[in-house]
């Protein structure tokens, strides 16, 4: 199985910023059509945060971070970014970078996503 590979995270003040990558191997691009990042909080169900289309560029958001996040890609490192400024309490999580192979429109269903990076920690103290 493909294996994403997460750098990045760590602590910041509320209102500070972030920037988690995400890496996997170039044969890998071709066959997938969306990257994402996904967050949980222990206890709780992992939820879609940001997601990328691979053609196109398109972009999706959770409403509880739009404006302050920007997920990017970068096809000739093999990356996916998520720029997380603004950061509040609340985005205190494990991150993790995923893929999907299922278009549907011009995003991919956030329960299409798989082969799920090894997480990051995000911690924002006030």
């Amino acid at each position: 199985q493909v294996k994403l590979v997460q750098s990045g995270g760590g602590s910041v003040q509320a209102g500070g910023s972030l920037r988690l990558s995400c890496s996997f191997p170039p044969i890998y691009y071709v066959s997938i059509y969306c990257l994402g990042w996904f967050r949980q909080v222990s206890g709780k169900e992992r939820e879609g945060v940001a997601q990328i289309c691979t053609e196109g560029g398109s972009t999706l958001y959770d409403d509880s971070v739009k404006g302050r996040f920007t997920v990017s890609e970068d096809n000739a490192k093999n990356a996916v970014y998520l720029q997380m400024n603004s950061l509040k309490r609340e985005d205190t999580a494990t991150y993790y970078c995923a893929a999907s192979r299922s278009l549907r429109g011009d995003t991919c269903p956030w329960d299409s996503f798989g082969n799920w990076g090894q997480g990051t920690q995000v911690t924002v103290s006030s």
